[in-house]
Order: structure tokens, then sequence, then C-alpha cells
């Protein structure tokens, strides 16, 4: 049985998956974003996103623990100086997932993955939400009039006959 075995192993080995999302994580912070399959790019999103919490809080541990899962001092520094100045008050969701497709090669899923914070087209379109809020049935029943109490007046029209035909005529 296959209780509690959602990883996707990605068909690789243990080594080369995570030599391959480590170097997949340092181009996503270095680049800020990077097309990839879709399959990639959610095993990504699950990597990074731990490390881009664990960034917000810029200790010697800290720096110690992102660089034993990525192993490039250039994507730590860069995590740790930029990324982290933009998320610091996200509380989570750091990557978006844009897919753009099938390869033509063997028709795989493909797709986009960025920071969220850098894409500066999509923070253009972004507006605020404004809250609805609902009258309560009491006060909209108290200011409303009652069906009972409305009269309205009716005008009756007299019906006008179509023009008698000289066929018509002629039959009777």
């Amino acid at each position: 049985m296959r209780h509690n075995k959602k990883f996707n192993h990605l068909g690789r080995t243990n080594t080369h998956r995570q030599a391959m999302l480590a170097n997949m994580a340092s181009s996503l912070i270095k680049h800020k974003r990077i097309f990839t399959t879709t399959a990639k790019a959610k095993a990504l999103r699950k990597y990074v996103e731990p490390l881009i919490t664990k960034s917000k809080e810029d200790t010697t541990h800290s720096r110690r623990v992102v660089f034993s899962y990525l192993q490039d001092k250039n994507a730590v520094t860069e995590l740790f100086q930029e990324v982290s100045q933009k998320i610091a008050e996200r509380p989570g969701g750091y990557t978006r997932i844009l897919k753009t497709g099938n390869r033509l090669g063997d028709n795989a899923a493909m797709c986009f993955i960025e920071l969220v914070d850098y894409n500066e087209n999509m923070l253009k379109e972004t507006k605020k939400k404004t809250t609805r809020t609902r009258r309560s049935r009491r006060k909209a029943t108290d200011e409303a009039p009652t069906v009972a109490a409305a009269t309205v007046e009716v005008e009756e029209t007299p019906v006008k006959k179509a023009p008698e035909k000289e066929e018509d005529k002629a039959a009777e």
C-alpha cells in the first residue's frame, strides 16, 4: 500500500533529484523566473518555499541551513539580501506557476515558475479587494415598504381589432 507516499521522484535517484532541485532553486533565485516542466515546477515549489521562509531571519544558522540545500554562495547572498527584503511581509506563497502548454517533442506539460513579487506585469494588474457588506434582513425589512401596503393602479386599454380583409368579408 502507498500510504503517505506523495513524493514525486521525477524518475531520478535521490542524489540526482536533490542536485537537480538545488540547481533549479539557485537558478530561480538568481533569475527570478525559469521555464521547466510542470512536474518539476511543483517539486521545486515544495523545495524552495521553505528556504525563502528561512531567509526572512538573517542569522548565521539560517544562512548555513540554506547553503546546505543550495550549495551556491551567490544564490544564498541574493536570497538573503534582495529576495528576503521583498517578501518580508508576505505570509507564504512566494512562487507562482504559469502553465504555457505542451512541449513539441514529447508533449510534456510546460510552465514558468517565478517569484511572485518580481513580476511587474502581475503586480500592476492586481487591485485592492473591497469587502462587500450586506444589510441585515431585519434592517432591510424595516426600511422597505411591505408588498401588501403598496397598491398599484393598472389602466385598462381597449383592445383594437385588426382590420378585416375583403376576402374575409366575402366568406361571411
